[in-house]
Order: C-alpha cells, then structure tokens, then sequence
C-alpha cells in the first residue's frame, strides 16, 4: 500500500537493506547517501523503506544526511541550536517544534526568493547599473567593428533594444567603421 501511495504522487521509493546499502527502485541501482542528499537539493521527492520491514525510515535517512553534511563540511548548524534542539526533546513544547521549523524554513526561502527579486529590479533602476550596460553595449560595438564577422551581432541587438543611446553609439560606431574601410581604401 505504501508504495502504491508513493507512485501516485511520483516519489521514488529507496530501498535500505540490512548490509546499509541503499536501492533505487526507480533507476533500479545502488546509490549512496551522497546521492540522496543531491535528490534532494534537486527537489526530488523520495522516500526510504526498509526493506525487509517495509518501515519508512526516510526521517532517519535524512538525519544521516544531516550528520554527514556536518561532519564533512561547513557546519551550518550552531552548537547552541543544537543543545536547544536537544532541550526540547521531551518538553511539553516538543509537538510544537516540528511545525514551527517547518514554518520558520518556509519563511526564510520566501524571504531569500523575494531579497534576489528585489535585488534584481534594483539593478534595472540603478543608473549605474544602465551606465555599466551602456558600457558594454559599447564595448560590444567597438569590439565587432573590428572583429570580422561581428558585425552580424549587432542589427540583433540593436532591434533588442529600440529607442535608447545604445542604438546611437551603434550608428557612430558604423559610421566611423565606413570611414576606417575608406582611408584603407
């Protein structure tokens, strides 16, 4: 039943076996924790059965990742959170926790999604921003007058963009190009 419930809503079912390795039924080959902790990052919805119970064991798995991730790496984990973390265990608050994490990570990914938003349409009313794109929009002209062939660039990019200083600097640009062609003439 439970994998039936997990091949509905396309969760790929990892098997764990008795000697710790760990099966990919959907690939149908062996991997490591490593490769479960990149599933995830990548948004791959997974779940780990024992195999011989049938028990999910995903929780655990995920701690293993946790710990490996510690261990190996940057710690990202403060050792006063985690000595908190342990405090609750056993609280009267401990059926709290999980839903107040839970809502405390969500929040920090809309936050994080919404700072790179703002960051980007900052950019696009930032003067020095459009100065720098100007920059090298020029750049780009000066570049393909000189360069053979790059002149097929820049009719493309100069229909991106009607209407503003960059399609001027792209007639100077050819216009000085013509002249250059002429006194090599």
């Amino acid at each position: 039943m439970a994998d039936a419930d997990a091949k509905s809503d396309d969760t790929v079912i990892i098997k764990k076996y008795a000697n710790r390795r760990l099966y990919n039924t959907r690939s149908s080959s062996y991997i490591t924790l490593e490769h479960l902790a990149k599933m995830t990052r990548e948004g791959v919805n997974y779940k780990v059965l024992d195999a011989k119970s049938g028990n999910d064991i995903t929780h655990q798995i995920l701690t293993q990742i946790i710990l490996d991730e510690e261990a190996n790496g940057e710690q990202m984990l403060p050792v006063n959170f985690l000595r908190e973390l342990i405090c609750m265990y056993g609280n009267s608050m401990q059926s709290l926790i999980p839903h107040y994490l839970e809502a405390s990570m969500e929040n920090f990914r809309a936050n994080q999604t919404k700072l790179a938003q703002a960051f980007e349409g900052s950019l696009g009313n930032n003067p020095l921003a459009r100065l720098a794109e100007q920059n090298i929009a020029m750049f780009k002209a000066a570049a393909s007058a000189f360069l053979p062939g790059g002149e097929s660039n820049a009719p493309a990019e100069a229909e991106a963009k009607p209407g503003n200083d960059i399609d001027t600097l792209r007639k100077q640009m050819e216009l000085m190009q013509k002249r250059l062609d002429a006194l090599d003439k």
